[in-house]
């Protein structure tokens, strides 16, 4: 007992961890060669596409990165996680969408962290997809406001586009907004349902309306390493999709679904806990290895990266 070092305890990492995490910046992360545009998406509901994408963007703004996450889901529970106002009539996705604002005037510091902003969702965006189905470039409004010349000037390293669990013009402007999709897929019974359709859209999407749509990475969530299934999962989920599949695997966690609640992500609400400290690793991943880019064969799927980070 006297021989152990203490700085290797479990409990020792957590405190190191969360220290890290409640010191702005006190991680550095390599910036991408070129700004990162990235749709979390899943057509099966329930998954943690919304709970992955606050805390993904909260873990790489903590490691000084410039993120903006976009809120595209009319439930406007991202916009909840970073804490910033989502009432009705707030500037936010809905209005961007119709024209009727730009970025600027719609986005708002999230006080997770100085370096993370959101454009929020309101409960208006939930009749946005009637409006914009007669509206000129009804796939591309998103796109077109991302592009403005204050997104570009603005320095952002990642935008995130958290999208509603079903495909719709919603949907559609993400994925024609970004490059890249990131999939969270659940180690649970039935992971792999809805999955096939998504693919199947996001290789029309590619097709029809942006070439360059691609999955970058798939990120397992739910992790429970006492059951036998979760491994058959993973296993099963690898064996579909290779190395696009991330390492870090986010587990199940009640301080991943009470953080929301109150008004926070779990990197700030639990710094120290098991899902903080997960989501905190696959924050690092994704920006160490770079974008997973498409070849011939792969389709929609990603193959290692020609442009890592830098």
């Amino acid at each position: 007992m006297d021989d152990m070092k203490w700085d290797d305890t479990p409990i020792a990492a957590a405190a190191r961890r969360a220290a890290q995490v409640l010191t702005p910046n006190a991680l550095s992360l390599p910036r991408p060669e070129k700004p990162r545009h990235m749709t979390v998406a899943n057509q099966k509901g329930g998954v943690g596409k919304t709970t992955s994408s606050v805390n993904l963007a909260a873990g790489l703004a903590i490691n000084g990165l410039k993120v903006l996450v976009v809120d595209l889901d009319p439930q406007g529970n991202a916009s909840t996680a970073l804490g910033v106002d989502h009432r009705a009539g707030t500037p936010s996705s809905y209005e961007l969408l119709i024209g009727e604002c730009t970025a600027e005037q719609a986005m708002q510091q999230s006080t997770a962290s100085e370096n993370l902003f959101c454009i929020p969702a309101t409960i208006d965006l939930a009749g946005a997809e009637i409006e914009l189905v007669s509206m000129v470039r009804r796939e591309y409004r998103l796109s077109d406001a991302l592009r403005s010349p204050f997104i570009r000037d603005a320095g952002f390293d990642y935008v995130f586009i958290d999208c509603p669990p079903s495909l719709g013009l919603l949907t559609i402007n993400a994925m024609t907004a970004v490059d890249e999709v990131l999939i969270p897929i659940q180690c649970e019974y039935y992971a792999l349902e809805g999955v096939g359709q998504l693919l199947n859209n996001i290789s029309m999407i590619r097709q029809h309306l942006n070439p360059n749509l691609h999955i970058s990475a798939i990120l397992l969530t739910m992790y429970d390493a006492r059951t036998k299934l979760a491994e058959q999962v993973i296993g099963e989920v690898r064996q579909h999709f290779g190395e696009v599949v991330m390492r870090t695997k986010i587990p199940r966690s009640v301080k991943v679904s009470e953080a929301p609640g109150y008004s926070q992500t779990v990197l700030h609400y639990d710094p120290g806990s098991r899902g903080a400290m997960a989501y905190l690793d696959a924050a690092r991943e994704l920006a160490i290895r770079g974008d997973y880019l498409p070849d011939e064969t792969s389709g929609a799927i990603g193959r290692p990266p020609l442009n890592k980070a830098k």
